[in-house]
This record gives structure tokens, sequence and C-alpha cells, in this order.
């Protein structure tokens, strides 16, 4: 048996006196409540096709979506932010969900584009956006603030069509970016196989209603109004069904893997697994650091060290998590030094420092949370690997 180092027994303490406010993503056990928000409404119609207007689309299928889980699961509560046709503001849908502690928020919308050859589902989580198209969907959906009384106050200035308003997205990341992911890919995989939609995939774009939540958080573009044959089907009952039958699967496949992976007994069982197969890059060890450390103090880079001896524990700060590699040289991370990468879960997942105590950690973070990655945690490595969320959880006696 493997005998741990003396130390490690020290942990609880430790954590009771330095780490009171340490909060680790993906710790929630099982799935009971989900927040179901039908996007626009009322005055804000939404994309507005020849045969129907988005927030009508919206609301039919959140609300079959929302059947078709209280029929099956009684034990899951589901809350809508809207059950009829009126608006909500975006702040207050993602409000919702954070005062009725929602473990999962879905927000369903339609696409439209000028170009009516675009057809499909894509399914967004909260992040960078990397092309300028999936910009200028985040900014249809987040002008919807414009409707809004006060909006200026309310958002702080944040002005939806404007391109540099966001930045406030660059480096506050969804603390539950992965478990958002792997539900989209779910999602995605659900809408191509069930429903026999194009596949537009997972994307990352700074969505206000995602960026204000607080716990696993997705946004579904159903399909594209704009295209004449994917609005027919959009304005079915039929359609209506398939859609909000395929987003049930994926509900339903990632509450029983959450739950599975809660439940485990063994710390060497992953806590959560990868849904989607194009999420993973072959060549690619998970876990494994595979970028080299830049060292900023000095621009050179360095192969990354190891600071503790073998078997024993290091703690790093996690300071972001994106879909796609951007570098650890990105422009984003320019206020740290020596920023790694690693690959876990499907993400690129970027961290600074190595540390060999709690302590040392703890005040790392807090340096890192005053240069403004309010999401920023701690994370605890073994001989160059993360180790599982389970055991890092029975070491700091969570």
């Amino acid at each position: 048996m493997l005998r741990m180092p003396r130390f490690i027994w020290f942990l609880p303490i430790l954590i009771f006196l330095f780490l009171p406010c340490i909060i680790f993503a993906q710790q929630r056990s099982t799935i009971r409540t989900v927040v179901i928000d039908a996007g626009h409404g009322g005055h804000d119609p939404g994309a507005v096709g020849r045969l129907a207007k988005e927030k009508n689309i919206n609301l039919a299928i959140a609300l079959k979506l929302g059947n078709l889980i209280q029929r099956s699961m009684k034990d899951v509560k589901v809350i809508y932010t809207r059950d009829r046709d009126y608006f909500v503001e975006l702040y207050r849908r993602a409000e919702i969900a954070n005062e009725k502690k929602a473990d999962l928020f879905i927000s369903i919308h339609c696409n439209a584009n000028d170009n009516h050859a675009f057809k499909g589902a894509e399914t967004y989580v909260m992040g960078l956006h990397k092309s300028q198209a999936n910009l200028e969907v985040a900014k249809f959906e987040n002008a919807a603030i414009l409707l809004e009384s006060n909006y200026q106050s309310t958002y702080n200035g944040f002005d939806p069509n404007a391109d540099e308003s966001y930045i406030v997205f660059s480096l506050n990341q969804n603390a539950n970016l992965e478990q958002s992911t792997d539900f989209a890919a779910l999602i995605q995989d659900q809408m191509e196989e069930r429903v026999g939609m194009n596949n537009r995939g997972v994307r990352q774009a700074g969505f206000i209603v995602l960026y204000k939540t607080a716990m696993p958080s997705v946004l579904v573009e159903v399909g594209y109004l704009s295209n004449q044959t994917e609005e027919k089907f959009l304005v079915t009952d039929k359609g209506q069904e398939y859609i909000a039958s395929a987003i049930y699967r994926a509900f339903k496949s990632f509450r029983e893997t959450v739950s599975n992976a809660s439940m485990a007994k063994e710390p060497e069982v992953k806590t959560y697994i990868p849904a989607r197969e194009t999420l993973r890059t072959k060549g690619f060890s998970e876990n494994k650091e595979v970028t080299p450390v830049i060292d900023r103090t000095n621009g050179d880079y360095t192969k990354p060290q190891d600071v503790v001896k073998r078997g024993e524990l290091s703690y790093r700060i996690q300071i972001a998590v994106t879909t796609q590699d951007i570098g650890v040289n990105a422009p984003d991370f320019s206020r740290f030094t020596k920023v790694k990468m690693y690959r876990h879960g499907g993400m690129y997942k970027y961290t600074v420092g190595d540390e060999s105590t709690l302590k040392d950690a703890q005040r790392l973070l807090d340096q890192v949370k005053t240069k403004g990655v309010k999401d920023a945690f701690i994370i605890i490595f073994r001989d160059g690997e993360r180790i599982p969320q389970d055991e890092a959880r029975r070491l700091l006696g969570k």
C-alpha cells in the first residue's frame, strides 16, 4: 500500500486555518434543480422569420423540455424564467437561477443570419469568442438589454454593440466551464442524432446571461429561423418535441454522469468523463503538461520544473479554461509569470504557480484575484498530474 507523506494528515487543520474560502469547481454531487430559460419574450421578439417569432418557439420548447423532466424525474425541480409571453431582463434570468441555487441553467434560443443557407444547432458556453461569427451571435442576444430601463447603470455601462465591451469577459472564465462544455457536447450529439440537425458544434462567446450564472450553464441555438426549411421545422409541434426530447436526453445523460462521479469510491476514478470525442485531441495525454512554461520576467522558454519530491503534492492556481488552445503567451496572461497549460476533461486549462504548501497557494490565490481573475481557484498536482477531484476533496477534508 502506498503510504502518504505524514504532513497530509494535517491538511484538514491547515484548510480550516488558511483556506476558508477555497472553491473547487464542479463539486456538485447531483442535479436537483434546473432553470430553463426561454430567451426573449414580451416586447422583445428575438429573431423574426417569415412564419414565426423566436420568443414563441423558445417558450414552446422550454415548456416541453420542462414537462419531460418533471414527468420522468420526480426528484428534479424545474424552474422557468418565464412560462408565458412576457419580458424578463437578462440580469434577472441569471438572478433567478442564482436565487434558487440551481444546479444547471439552460437558455433556449433560435438563430438567424443574413446568409439564409446557414442551418443547424450550436450550443454556447461562457468564454472568449474565437470568431467574429460567435461575437455577432453574442451581440444579438445581449442586445436584449437595450430594451430594459436603466440598462446602462444595471450593466455598468456595458454596450452590447461595442466590441471593446467584451473585454470584460477576457479572463473572467466561469468556474463551471468544464461541466458546461460537457453538457453542451451532449446536447449537440443529441441534436444531430435524435433530431437530424446539422451539428455546428460547441462554441464560446460572451453572453451576459451565462456570465452572471453561478452554476453550469449553456445557451442552445436550436436552429435558424432565417433558413426557410429549418424555420418550417421549428414552428411545428413535432419539431419542437424532437428538440425538447434531444435536450432532455442530454440532460438525463449529464445528470447520470455527475451522480455517478460523486458516488465513486476509488480515488483514482475520474470525477468527470469527457462527453464528446471531438472535444478530445489525439496525441494528448489527459492531465499532462504539453506546453513549456514562459517566464515573463526574461521572456525565455523553460521546461516545467518539479518543485517537490516525487509523490508529494504541489498546488497551482487555475486562471482560465478554454475549448481551444490560446497559448500561454496570450495577451490575456500578460499580467502573470510562468503560465502553464495542461489538458484535462477535453479542455485547455491555464495555471500559475507551483507551490509546495497550502499557505503559499492561498497567498498566491489572493494575488491572482487582485489582478482581476475572481474565479481563480486552487488545484492539486502530484508528479505533474492533476489528481482526481474526489481525491482532492478527501485530502482537503471536504
